[in-house]
């Protein structure tokens, strides 16, 4: 498989970046999930666990965002209609933003709260913002509210793709898995 992306396949480096994003956005809401209902000593510890996935998440995404930037794109299928396309590249575009928004928010948050942000405690990062009862209410919400809009964006991508596979039965799904040669036209 090639490294880089063409303009009917993506490459390894952008599947492997893909992948390793998702993965860590399933660790993401079980660390939170868990941490929900801990006592006070363990959820302090899975949250710090969950600021510094969230960190990784953030320069993964920066990462894929260079990555497709200096890469081919692969085309949408010609069988796409309008709308298709534009929401296509909408759920896309949501998914970048939400990728940077929700580890600031919570970056955000914890500056607020005038708890601290490290990276798997090999080194911590400045605040954000001044600390703030009011401020840290607000970006508690908001990581909150956009923690809902990315599982709804996420569930638009996966049921695309579903979608791309089952029903259309082209290769969008498969041309971002790792070991799935592409076909043409697979009716």
């Amino acid at each position: 498989m090639a490294l880089r992306n063409t303009t009917r396949r993506w490459g390894a480096v952008a599947q492997l970046l893909h992948w390793l994003i998702v993965t860590l956005i399933i660790v993401q809401v079980t660390l939170a999930t868990l941490a929900d209902d801990a006592p006070p000593a363990r959820k302090l510890a899975l949250l710090a666990r969950h600021k510094s996935f969230g960190l990784t998440i953030l320069a993964l995404a920066l990462l894929r965002l260079a990555w497709r930037w200096t890469n081919a794109t692969p085309e949408l299928p010609a069988t796409l209609k309008p709308h298709e396309r534009v929401l296509a590249r909408f759920t896309h575009a949501m998914l970048y933003v939400l990728l940077f928004v929700m580890p600031l928010s919570g970056w955000m948050m914890s500056s607020a709260r005038g708890f601290p942000v490290s990276w798997f405690g090999l080194f911590q990062l400045p605040d954000l913002v001044p600390k703030s009862k009011p401020l840290y209410h607000a970006m508690l919400t908001t990581h909150g509210a956009l923690a809902c809009v990315l599982a709804a964006v996420v569930a638009l991508h996966v049921m695309g793709a579903l979608r791309h596979h089952f029903v259309k039965r082209d290769d969008v799904l498969r041309r971002m898995l790792p070991f799935a040669a592409p076909t043409q036209g697979r009716k």
